[in-house]
């Protein structure tokens, strides 16, 4: 087959011959697939395409659709041409198909065009959002991912977030957290989108409702990677700002304390200065006393462990702190250490000349 641009355009447009329509879409699709030259060549061609969605063929929808993905691939251009060709009402339609092998192309499509930023609104609109969190419970391990990739694309935006909520997402998510490797990359969509939501009360009573939600939170926030133990600590936070007296019980419950200790010491910027709020609204008052200008770690602590049922969680929250204390000692001499090695030029040229051999083994 021809492949130029203009030749595969008017193929597409051939209605009177439903084979060369589809092998012209698996072309485009063959030959955007890695290639952005050949997304911008193409561009003309996605109004056809999503005429194709459209037909009484399942051939012609999957390979139409897969055409599409392509073509949205990291071009911006093709993402807002596509969505305003109209593809979404289809593509919707594909989320709810039984056929395992449409839904998961359906949901790659939409968490592509979800990376817009231009069209998240539009797609969220567009009904998709019941159908996804729908796949994070019946869909399969693949379409369960994009799924949960997709709802964090969308949920940056409020109005999604309020559809997203709309739809009971919290007892699939936390199954999600449960199963999940605590590192992965799903992981860290899957609490950064339960962070979004504990905005809303509801999403707060449905996640300490479930069975075993708020240990699967604190779970993250021991093992998680970096950015998943910041969306963790903010999203117990934000229970406990919203209602410290109803929430600061079930959070302390599930053996919180050793993982905010760490957090204070070896988290982000962002999970140290939550870490530190959330350990201060642990406490059994979370007002400071007017004679203290300031308050140690430990001072805090002592004073929720003094309300901690149970000898073996007490003890491994003070194990934790003085683990913690050692820790940000050693940081502060390598700190101090790397000072004095900076103000010695002569120990410094020594360090480099080190520095240099290892590079060579």
């Amino acid at each position: 087959m021809d492949s130029h641009p203009c030749h595969l355009t008017t193929v597409l447009h051939d209605h009177t011959n439903l084979s060369s329509q589809i092998g012209a879409a698996k072309e485009i699709r063959r030959l955007t697939k890695t290639s952005h030259r050949c997304r911008r060549q193409f561009s003309a061609a996605i109004g056809p395409l999503v005429s194709m969605l459209s037909l009484q063929s399942y051939d012609a929808n999957e390979a139409a659709l897969l055409a599409l993905l392509n073509l949205a691939v990291k071009d911006e251009t093709n993402k807002i041409s596509i969505v305003e060709a109209g593809a979404l009402g289809p593509i919707v339609s594909f989320l709810q198909s039984m056929d395992l092998n449409m839904q998961e192309h359906a949901v790659a499509a939409i968490v592509t065009l979800s990376a817009s930023p231009v069209k998240k609104l539009a797609i969220g609109a567009s009904g998709c959002i019941p159908c996804l969190v729908n796949i994070l419970t019946r869909g399969s391990p693949q379409a369960k991912m994009d799924a949960i990739l997709a709802l964090s694309n969308l949920s940056t935006e409020p109005d999604n977030i309020t559809l997203i909520m709309q739809s009971n997402p919290v007892p699939s998510l936390v199954n999600i957290l449960k199963t999940s490797k605590k590192s992965s990359k799903i992981t860290e969509r899957c609490i950064s989108v339960l962070e979004s939501l504990v905005e809303f009360e509801d999403a707060i009573v449905s996640l300490t409702t479930e069975e075993g939600g708020v240990l699967a939170v604190v779970e993250v926030l021991e093992s998680g990677s970096h950015q998943s133990r910041e969306h963790a600590v903010g999203t117990l936070l934000t229970m406990c700002q919203t209602d410290r007296c109803k929430y600061r019980e079930p959070i302390l419950k599930e053996g919180v304390i050793p993982g905010l200790l760490e957090l204070t010491v070896q988290g982000t910027l962002k999970s140290r200065t939550k870490a530190h709020t959330l350990l201060r609204l642990l406490r059994e008052s979370p007002y400071r006393r007017p004679e203290f200008e300031s308050e140690t770690l430990e001072t805090i602590l002592s004073n929720i462990v003094s309300q901690i049922d149970g000898e073996e969680q007490c003890g491994n929250a003070k194990k934790m702190l003085a683990e913690m204390v050692q820790v940000s000692m050693e940081q502060s001499l390598r700190h101090l250490q790397q000072r004095a090695l900076v103000c010695n030029p002569s120990d410094l040229s020594i360090t480099a000349s080190c520095a240099s051999e290892v590079s060579l083994k």
